[in-house]
């Protein structure tokens, strides 16, 4: 899998380099600004890119927007934002490019576990959605809630999938069967009046539902 890296900090670059090669990604470039990113992305063509949010020349959100841009121009691309905090601007756009398949938006100072964050990028990578829970807290904090006709455990089952866990773990956090979890999301999919098409890309829709905090 060829990967580019963009990370302003050059201890931490270096670090991501050496921890995906050591499992297995071609990390085709690594940069540290928002400019060299598109150009890397450009040139070699990459199945993922990992970017801070946080990049020069004015080290607020440059990354992010980069991201867009590049999801924008190619919407296939999967995208993983590494970040330190939640940049409410771009956030949902980048979530909501691309129908929100490939994409992911995570914290770093809720990395636990090496294995684990190999397996959300690779998720990503495959076209799936991972959203850390603490992006999806701050998110649904801004502006009205759109889930508001959304029952308690609806909305319990809903934020469980936005952060990415299958029906069989839901079923085992919120001590229900699958059955059960499959119920509430199939209310959960009526409620939200999502257009009808296949499941998954049902699911990807009712989280960015989620995630925007407006109806669709």
């Amino acid at each position: 899998m060829r990967v580019v890296i963009a990370e302003d900090s050059v201890l931490l670059r270096e670090g991501l380099v050496g921890l995906l090669a050591r499992f297995g990604f071609d990390v085709v470039a690594a940069v540290g600004d928002a400019g060299e990113l598109v150009a890397a992305v450009r040139r070699t063509r990459p199945d993922l890119v990992v970017t801070d949010v946080r990049m020069p020349p004015g080290r607020t959100d440059e990354g992010l927007r980069a991201a867009v841009a590049l999801r924008a121009a190619d919407p296939g691309l999967a995208v993983v934002a590494l970040s330190q905090y939640v940049q409410h601007s771009y956030a949902g756009e980048l979530l909501g490019s691309g129908d929100g398949r490939g994409i992911g938006y995570l914290l770093k100072d809720r990395v636990a576990d090496v294995a684990e964050f190999v397996g959300k990028l690779r998720q990503v990578a495959a076209g799936g959605t991972v959203v850390d829970a603490e992006v999806v807290r701050q998110l649904m904090q801004r502006g009205r809630d759109p889930l508001g006709h959304l029952s308690p455990r609806e909305r319990e089952v809903l934020a469980l999938i936005a952060e990415g866990h299958s029906n069989a773990a839901i079923a085992r956090i919120l001590t229900l069967t699958e059955a059960g979890v499959g119920k509430h999301i199939g209310s959960v999919l009526t409620k939200l009046d999502l257009p009808v098409s296949d499941d998954t890309n049902r699911r990807v829709l009712a989280v960015l539902t989620y995630l925007r905090g407006r109806p669709r």
